[in-house]
């Protein structure tokens, strides 16, 4: 979408029960809570960004802080997200930012559309060491889901797994499965599976995957690339070797290929 461009109304449907609530552009816009906020350092658009925007936390009314969703975008984007981080009233605080068909909003990049028509995002995010695939764009569904580990089985470590595997395996379910399926197990559709046919473990060789980890385009020079740098700050050394070590273990629990997966 081009900037100056007349922005799409849309439909947010929030699936909490049976009875599913659909949220238009126009009634988000009227909503009694819809304000002013300014996000100083916004991931997506780089820069300070302004928007009108509804707390995230009164759309929810009936969820408790233990129950987890999943917040689903047009491009296949789903991420995967404790409600208690959603309901919280101190630290960081969550925000459902809604783009006005009368003022829409930037592209994020040239030939790309905006980061509406709804678009997650969070003020003093450090407060609660929010990450980058905590703020999904284009989002269009948010539904309560089981827990990762009860729905996707194929995704544990086997028992005998150290603890430093175990770490991993939460960091993959915070910085990775947003984009990614592992041995065909999440709901994502936007990057290529983990671990079948080949773990990425597999074929990156000294410290080479780490370094793709850190900054994908300094590896391969891919200006339509789209995985984010994932720093120091975002994902710390401990944390990184974390990931790769469960990377590494779950090269040895594959799953059968399934009939109708793309051997890419």
């Amino acid at each position: 979408m081009a900037l100056g461009r007349t922005a799409m109304a849309a439909e947010l449907m929030i699936e909490l029960d049976e009875t599913p609530q659909v949220w238009t552009t126009e009634a988000l816009l009227s909503h009694p809570q819809i304000r002013d906020i300014e996000i100083a350092d916004d991931v997506s658009y780089k820069r300070s960004m302004r928007y009108r925007a509804v707390p995230a936390r009164t759309l929810l009314e009936g969820l408790a802080p233990g129950d987890h969703l999943q917040v689903i975008a047009l491009d296949g984007f789903a991420a995967e997200l404790p409600a208690s981080i959603l309901l919280a009233s101190e630290g960081a605080r969550a925000w459902l930012a809604v783009e006005d068909t009368q003022y829409p909003w930037p592209p994020l990049a040239p030939g790309r559309p905006s980061a509406g028509p709804f678009y997650l995002v969070w003020s003093d995010p450090a407060a609660s060491q929010i990450s980058p695939e905590q703020w999904p764009y284009q989002v269009s569904r948010i539904r309560l889901q089981a827990p990762v580990a009860q729905r996707f089985p194929q995704l544990l470590p086997a028992p005998e797994a150290g603890v430093e595997i175990q770490a991993g395996y939460a960091a993959y379910q915070r910085h990775c499965m947003a984009c990614h399926r592992l041995n065909a197990a999440g709901d994502a559709t936007f990057g290529p599976d983990l671990n079948i046919p080949h773990n990425p473990t597999e074929y990156f060789s000294g410290d080479f995957l780490a370094q793709y980890i850190r900054n994908p385009q300094s590896l391969r020079r891919w200006p339509q690339g789209r995985m984010p740098a994932f720093t120091e700050a975002i994902l710390p050394v401990e944390e990184l070797n974390a990931l790769l070590a469960y990377l590494q273990h779950m090269a040895s629990h594959k799953v059968p290929v399934p009939q109708d997966m793309p051997h890419n």
